[in-house]
């Protein structure tokens, strides 16, 4: 089974509501659509945002990488899978939504080929998940009516952005929503790496006093302060969870091996695709932490791969954060997971179970 094609193009998504961080302000999903075409007749998806705040990645310079990339893929047999995963890692630096987007479809690819779904492949699991829902840093008032929506539409689990104003700004906000939804609704919080250590472990303290149970606080410091992040967890009783302090196994080990986070952020566009996020959960499993499995501001195909990924490694996942799809207002997917408010089902198609993509734009075709 021979690689003869793979094309790229871009899709367009309006939000319902614009996304705001302490990074960034987003009114639409703006990401690269790859597929990978055999001489059999399959076809595979991958899917990668454009995070430049994040991980670098920017739509042009994606593109470019790809020029590199794709030709050495073209021609190459399925079957010797880790060969190709080798070529596609080793021939440019970074870029790992890219490449997280060429696994996605080569991991398709497999499945397909197996005729079994992505997470069976993968290991198996119950092919239904939960996540939270994200509400945007903004104006106190706003985030209580943007929560009290979510809860009305089933979500139980929500994800509060915060680090866009002062501490007690954060602190009052998360009090609000509180009281506005009720203890029943759990709260995670995400600073975006928006705190000084002090003024996390100030934010967190002062929550946890009010008597508020958080499930998690992420990424409160900046990705490189790993002595501020064991800080912050050394000094409340709230689980803390890196995000953007890891990218790799590598960097996965260093803060499992100082004890600086609760739990791990596991992103498919931070790792550079599935092959190392099974490491970094591996490596979790082996240090007794969990995972989060979450997304960035992603459409329905990466968000897809990333559900299959944590149902095969529920052992280890105990936060799932996948509601890139559901803020969106409209899908140019045809197949691949069902929502049904937090609810996230995948199909028994082999793969992603994704039948076609459409409203791609600036469509680049190589063939062998």
């Amino acid at each position: 089974m021979l690689i003869k094609r793979i094309t790229v193009g871009e899709i367009k998504v309006p939000l319902k509501v614009a996304f705001k961080t302490a990074v960034r302000n987003v009114n639409e999903v703006h990401d690269l659509v790859i597929s990978i075409e055999t001489d059999t007749g399959l076809t595979g998806y991958g899917e990668a945002p454009a995070t430049a705040a994040i991980t670098g990645d920017m739509l042009g310079s994606m593109r470019a990488a790809l020029d590199l990339i794709a030709p050495r893929l073209l021609g190459k047999r399925l079957q010797d899978f880790n060969a190709l995963l080798r070529t596609l890692h080793k021939h440019v630096a970074q870029h790992r939504s890219l490449k997280a987007a060429l696994e996605i479809a080569l991991y398709d690819l497999r499945a397909q080929a197996m005729g079994v779904p992505l997470y069976q492949l993968l290991g198996g699991g119950d092919p239904q998940l939960k996540t939270d829902i994200t509400i945007s840093v903004n104006d106190a008032a706003v985030m209580v009516k943007d929560a009290q929506r979510a809860v009305a539409e089933g979500f139980d689990c929500l994800k509060i952005k915060l680090g866009g104003h002062t501490w007690q700004d954060d602190v009052d906000s998360v009090l609000a929503i509180e009281r506005a939804v009720g203890p029943h609704v759990a709260l995670r919080l995400d600073a975006n790496q928006g705190w000084t250590p002090k003024h996390a472990v100030l934010v967190i303290q002062a929550i946890e006093r009010a008597g508020v149970a958080l499930e998690l606080v992420e990424q409160p410091v900046p990705a490189g302060d790993l002595a501020g992040l064991k800080f912050v967890t050394d000094h409340t009783l709230t689980p803390i969870l890196a995000d953007e302090a890891v990218f790799s196994a590598r960097q996965a080990l260093q803060i499992l091996a100082i004890g600086g986070a609760d739990v791990i952020n596991i992103k498919l566009m931070k790792t550079g695709g599935i092959s190392q996020a099974i490491e970094v959960a591996n490596l979790a499993r082996l240090h007794f932490k969990t995972c989060m499995v979450g997304c960035m501001l992603e459409a329905a195909i990466s968000v897809t791969a990333a559900a299959h990924f944590a149902v095969a490694f529920d052992d280890v996942v105990s936060y799932i954060d996948l509601d890139g799809p559901q803020l969106c207002a409209t899908s140019a997917v045809e197949g691949g997971m069902g929502m049904d408010g937090p609810w996230i089902t995948l199909p028994d198609a082999p793969g992603l179970g994704i039948t076609a993509v459409h409203g791609l734009t600036n469509v680049k075709v190589f063939d062998v």
